[in-house]
């Protein structure tokens, strides 16, 4: 049975913590609940205030580290006192993005048109989402069986694309013409900012990432039951809303 920790435990332990301190959220699974599709998806009642509280804490810095897009990311309405990075760490907000040079243009164009043949067998319910360096096919609404047999075949076929990198996630395959990882970006941020503690709060496999980067002083948090190395746990976005809360 998977234990949970008590919001308002872990919220003395984060507020506790050595400042500067730098406080990473994922998006979709943490601050608003999970979705068959991802334009539907809104925050939960009263998060956009319990981040924009937590921003403003003196010594604290709030960053949303999202695996969508900037584009995708915009829904939400994140205001200028939280950073925001999207697709994976390579799009920050306020920042130009690094152009494809002509292989990562061709790697890109061939890791759509795998993806599209994955997407027609996957057949009704899938559908394919488009960033500036990948491509990622999404099977939730799919035929269970259809949709699995869909992510293994483009998963194998993705790896033989020379310099492609591939991201599973839940009923989620993400094909990558330029390697980026939520983790690396985190920390780029927390140099930056001189942070002395960073927290990050992700629910999906991606996330792993991210939390392996963290210090043994840092704080990583998985929500929901799924496998994890993080050491602490928050049940779902409900949760995570009264951490954020107890906060402040």
């Amino acid at each position: 049975m998977t234990v949970h920790d008590d919001p308002v435990e872990l919220a003395r332990l984060v507020a506790a913590s050595p400042r500067p301190l730098l406080v990473g959220l994922d998006v979709d699974g943490v601050l608003a609940p999970l979705v068959d599709h991802a334009a539907d998806a809104v925050l939960l009642d009263g998060m956009s205030d319990a981040v924009s509280a937590v921003a403003a804490l003196d010594g604290v810095d709030v960053v949303v580290v999202s695996g969508r897009s900037l584009a995708g990311l915009a829904q939400f309405g994140f205001g200028d006192d939280v950073d925001v990075i999207g697709s994976h760490g390579m799009e920050i907000r306020d920042r130009q993005m690094e152009p494809l040079d002509s292989d990562e243009r061709d790697r890109l164009a061939a890791l759509d048109a795998l993806t599209v043949e994955a997407a027609d067998r996957a057949g009704t319910g899938a559908w394919i989402e488009r960033k500036p360096a990948s491509v990622v096919l999404h099977v939730r609404q799919a035929e269970a069986g259809l949709g699995r047999e869909a992510i293994d075949g483009l998963c194998a076929a993705a790896e033989q694309v020379d310099g492609a990198t591939v991201k599973a996630g839940s009923n989620v395959l993400e094909l990558f013409a330029r390697h980026a990882d939520k983790g690396t970006a985190l920390m780029h941020l927390a140099r930056e900012l001189g942070s002395v503690t960073t927290v990050f709060v992700g629910d999906d496999v991606t996330d792993e990432e991210a939390f392996a980067h963290l210090g043994h002083d840092d704080v990583a948090i998985k929500v929901g039951d799924a496998d994890t190395i993080a050491p602490h746990r928050l049940a779902d976005p409900a949760a995570v809303l009264a951490w954020l809360r107890a906060i402040t």
